[in-house]
């Protein structure tokens, strides 16, 4: 069985010897004539067809791209022929980047969730040249922006869009993605892809979807990532709608800081909420009926920490004397130990 894989081995050796050699010879254009596709599917063919199309020969280009236009769609999903749709995509004009375009639009979903398809994919988001290839585009991918978003590799294509394409085209991408926030949101691509939606879309757009994080914000802070976008959110300076996302936390405040997820988000909001704001929330978190419970927490004893450091003076006093007479039952468990270490860094003056 050894011999046979070393004979194995040496055939296909052999083989790529021979393809190399072969691709070794041509010089022009003109000798690889009928043999361009095969080429394409090989590595060394492959790199011989790209350096020719970056001599940014019409006549060179155009030979290349009548051979392989036929078999574009299978070619962009190729290990090496993909450089090759890359390459040519870079180098054609307008009229054959229309033509691949419109080839590969009806295919361009499956291509883009291909490990290969999606390099020539985001290749061809960044080459498109005229309104009406981009809107080829648009017309192709507007219906599965969602899948393409959870795709690991499809929501490269979708972030290469919010890079390239115009706010107004990209219009598309924030439609779908407002209209299944929660989806996309609480998905290990698709809070990515949602933050970077944030960050390319307009002042309308960034809008459109911060108002329905906030709507669903507290579905989402109790998600592994879902919590991220809502953190994500806290941190853009727009007052009045981080004030309405905290809100919806209210009356919930002690369930939510007892959650891994969500009491990551509770401390943030007290480190970034207006005056008025901070002081509702440390209000709540100091109720007598919910503080032992919090204190006892592993996720609820941070909560109550931070709430030390954010609160001002008057509320703070308020608070250690609210945790004062649950101290002696706390002060040999490490959560308690944490609180009065924080009191006392707060304020060393401070008798407990």
């Amino acid at each position: 069985r050894g011999g046979g894989g070393r004979r194995g081995r040496t055939a296909h050796d052999h083989a790529r010897r021979s393809a190399a050699s072969e691709v070794a010879r041509y010089t022009s254009i003109e000798q690889a004539v009928g043999n361009i596709y095969r080429m394409c599917k090989d590595q060394h063919g492959c790199r011989f067809l790209q350096k020719k199309l970056e001599e940014q020969n019409p006549r060179v280009t155009e030979t290349i791209f009548r051979e392989v236009f036929g078999n574009i769609v299978e070619l962009m999903t190729d290990p090496f022929g993909n450089y090759l749709c890359q390459k040519l995509l870079e180098h054609c004009n307008d009229q054959q980047r229309f033509a691949v375009v419109e080839k590969v639009s009806g295919k361009l979903v499956s291509i883009s969730k291909n490990m290969h398809g999606t390099r020539a994919v985001q290749k061809m988001i960044e080459c498109l040249s005229s309104p009406s290839q981009v809107e080829l585009v648009v017309e192709a991918l507007k219906d599965s922006v969602v899948a393409l978003i959870v795709d690991l590799n499809g929501n490269h294509v979708i972030q290469r869009c919010l890079n390239r394409l115009s706010s107004h085209d990209n219009q598309f991408v924030y439609d779908a993605v407002a209209a299944r926030c929660v989806e996309v949101a609480s998905h290990r691509h698709g809070c990515c892809v949602l933050q970077r939606c944030i960050d390319h879309g307009s002042e309308a757009q960034k809008l459109q979807l911060v108002g329905e994080i906030s709507r669903h914000s507290r579905t989402l802070v109790q998600d592994p990532f879902g919590n991220y976008v809502v953190q994500y959110v806290l941190e853009l300076p727009y007052g009045p709608l981080k004030k309405q996302l905290m809100s919806h936390f209210f009356s919930h405040l002690a369930s939510l800081s007892t959650q891994k997820f969500s009491s990551n988000v509770i401390e943030k909001c007290l480190h970034s909420a207006d005056a008025d704001t901070r002081r509702q929330l440390v209000e709540e978190l100091s109720d007598p009926a919910t503080l032992a419970d919090l204190l006892r927490d592993p996720f609820g004893n941070y909560v109550i920490q931070t709430t030390l450091v954010v609160a001002d003076p008057e509320h703070r006093q308020k608070l250690v004397e609210a945790i004062r007479p649950l101290l002696p039952e706390l002060r040999n468990t490490s959560y308690g130990k944490r609180i009065q270490n924080r009191i006392m860094k707060l304020d060393p003056t401070t008798a407990l």
